[in-house]
C-alpha cells in the first residue's frame, strides 16, 4: 500500500473520538497486529482494566476505526482489529466549520503529545541502551527549501523507503529488530508574505 492508497477520513465525529490517548495508543496496537486483539490483551498495553479498555475499543469502533476480527477457539472473547492499514486524518480543505476545525486540532493535539511522549519515554532509558542502539536513535531537524510539489515527492520517496520495513509487511523479522516510532513532521514555518 502506498501513500496514495491511504484512507482519508475527514469526519469530525472520529477526530474526537481520536483526541484520547487511550484510543490512539489502542488503534496504534490494532494497527500493527495481524490478528487483532482482545480487550484483555490490548489492557495490558494501555494499562487500563479489561472493562475500561473495552469502553475505550467500543467507541473506535462506534467512530470506525476498528472492526471485529475473526473470532479465536471457543469465540468467547471479542477479537478486535483495525479497519485501515493507512490513514490520515485532518478536515477537507474549505471546510471552515467550527466544529470540525476544533475536532481536527484536538486530534492534533492528541497525536503530538503520542508521538512526543514515545521520544521521552526513549530518553529516560536512552543511556541504558546497547551502543549500537544508543549511537543509531536520532531526534533532528532540517530546514528545507521547498515547493509544495517537491514536498509531495520528497514524503513519497519517504513512504516508499520505509515501506518493507514496516513491520506487518515484514514476513521474518530479522533477529535485533526492535519496534521503531519513525516519525516525520513536515510544515512550512513561514508565512507565503516571507518568502
Amino acid at each position: 500500500m502506498t501513500s496514495a492508497e491511504r484512507t482519508k477520513i475527514s469526519d469530525p465525529s472520529v477526530m474526537r473520538a481520536l483526541a484520547h490517548p487511550t484510543r490512539l495508543a489502542l488503534l496504534d496496537y490494532l494497527s500493527h497486529t495481524t490478528d487483532g486483539a482482545t480487550a484483555t490483551e490490548s489492557a495490558a498495553v494501555v494499562g487500563l482494566t479489561p472493562s475500561a479498555t473495552s469502553y475505550h475499543l467500543r467507541a473506535l469502533a462506534k467512530a470506525g476505526m476498528i472492526r471485529d476480527a475473526p473470532g479465536r477457539g471457543d469465540g468467547r472473547e471479542r477479537v478486535w482489529q483495525a479497519m485501515y492499514r493507512q490513514y490520515s486524518l485532518g478536515v477537507e480543505r474549505g471546510d471552515t466549520s467550527e466544529e470540525s476545525r476544533a475536532a481536527e486540532t484536538a486530534m492534533v493535539e492528541a497525536v503530538l503529545a503520542r508521538q512526543n511522549e514515545k521520544v521521552r519515554q526513549y530518553m529516560a532509558v536512552a543511556h541504558e541502551q546497547t551502543p549500537e542502539w544508543f549511537d543509531v536513535a536520532t531526534i533532528t531537524e532540517q530546514t528545507m527549501a521547498l515547493t509544495a510539489r517537491e514536498l509531495a515527492k520528497l514524503l513519497k520517496q519517504i513512504d516508499e523507503l520505509t515501506e518493507p520495513f514496516k513491520r506487518l509487511n515484514r514476513e521474518r523479522v530479522p533477529k535485533g529488530a526492535r519496534s521503531v516510532s519513525f516519525q516525520i513532521r513536515a510544515v512550512p514555518t513561514d508565512s507565503p508574505s516571507q518568502r
